[in-house]
């Protein structure tokens, strides 16, 4: 498989003004700033194959968004090598962009006041599409993704879901080489979320489309990749399969139990569920207790079975931890390893 991106030593370090508490501080700040580096990425090294589906993870301020900002050709970094497909992002991005997509979900390419079907026309002459191409694929976009009611309609009045498949479909136009998702689905509801995976999901296996995402939510990287890499304060923490982190480490789930009756009262002080190994008690408000449980040790449906047996129950909610979460216990796993290395060293 041919390389569609490839990253040696990436950094980006931005500079930004000392701020002074106080009147005098303020003024001095304004005849004379001090200016301060912070590091938003900091010498990544990425490998991304042709048709691959990567997730880009890590918490708020990781640099995941700055990253992709690079890879676009959007922001030139400090120090460091990148190529995109073949081009170097900040010094070829014009060429670039006529073989990449990109979603960024708090930002639209939509016009707002506009239907997409007028966006969909002034990208196809920005791309400089021939008009049978442009019809034939944006036909075929439109039925894919069950656009045809909302083509005529003003963005402003659309749902945000019907917005979000508008927007993918509208970066596929062109036929893009590569897909850079940034989170995609964030604010949509499940409904929503799930059809807009599928979507993608079909792109990468049908076209052969590159995916690289970054998101919040758990449920997107298993729908939607078969490979993540996790930075942390800019610089990668984790590499490797899907399958494996899931195993590995997406072995939790949360479940919400609200309970019929308020009589029970469970303490936090003793957070094993009773009478359930690896079952714990998270949080509780009113009647309703979250457990966190581990799959290596007990299933779901023996949990759940296990709690009717002893109690009535309203609702029943099961969910992925959220993936802030997921990601502070590989920091905690990768800080062990590194002090066992350090102790055997």
């Amino acid at each position: 498989m041919m390389e569609a991106l490839r990253t040696r030593g990436l950094s980006k370090t931005f500079k930004t003004k000392k701020k002074d508490a106080g009147l005098a501080g303020s003024i001095r700040a304004m005849w004379k700033p001090q200016w301060e580096e912070k590091d938003a990425v900091q010498s990544v090294d990425l490998l991304v194959r042709e048709g691959e589906s990567v997730a880009f993870l890590g918490p708020n301020g990781a640099g995941k968004s700055t990253t992709i900002k690079m890879l676009t050709g959007i922001l030139h970094p400090t120090s460091g090598e990148a190529e995109v497909l073949g081009f170097v992002p900040w010094k070829e991005r014009t060429k670039l962009a006529y073989r990449i997509g990109a979603v960024f979900g708090q930002k639209s390419q939509l016009w707002y006041h506009l239907p997409p079907v007028d966006t969909f026309e002034l990208i196809s002459r920005m791309y400089e599409l021939r008009r049978g191409d442009y019809l034939e694929r944006s036909r075929d976009l439109i039925e894919r993704f069950e656009l045809g009611p909302y083509m005529n309609t003003p963005v402003r009045k659309l749902s945000l879901g019907e917005r979000m498949r508008c927007e993918i479909a509208a970066s596929l136009l062109h036929r893009p080489r590569m897909l850079f998702l940034d989170e995609p689905t964030i604010g949509l509801d499940a409904i929503a979320k799930q059809r807009i995976r599928e979507l993608i999901r079909e792109r990468n296996r049908s076209e052969g489309v590159t995916v690289f995402l970054t998101s919040h939510d758990a449920a997107d990287v298993e729908a939607m990749c078969t490979r993540a890499i996790v930075i942390h304060h800019g610089g990668v923490l984790l590499d490797e399969p899907v399958d494996k982190m899931k195993r590995e480490i997406l072995s939790r789930k949360t479940v919400s139990l609200t309970m019929a009756s308020a009589s029970i009262s469970l303490q936090l002080s003793e957070p094993k569920f009773p009478g359930i190994e690896g079952a714990e008690i998270i949080a509780t408000e009113g009647r309703t207790i979250k457990l966190s449980v581990d799959l290596k040790r007990i299933g779901i449906e023996e949990v759940l079975g296990r709690v009717l047996g002893s109690m009535r129950l309203d609702d029943v909610s099961v969910e992925d931890p959220p993936l802030e979460e997921i990601i502070k216990h590989i920091y905690g796993l990768h800080r062990e390893r590194l002090q066992e290395e350090e102790v055997t060293i």
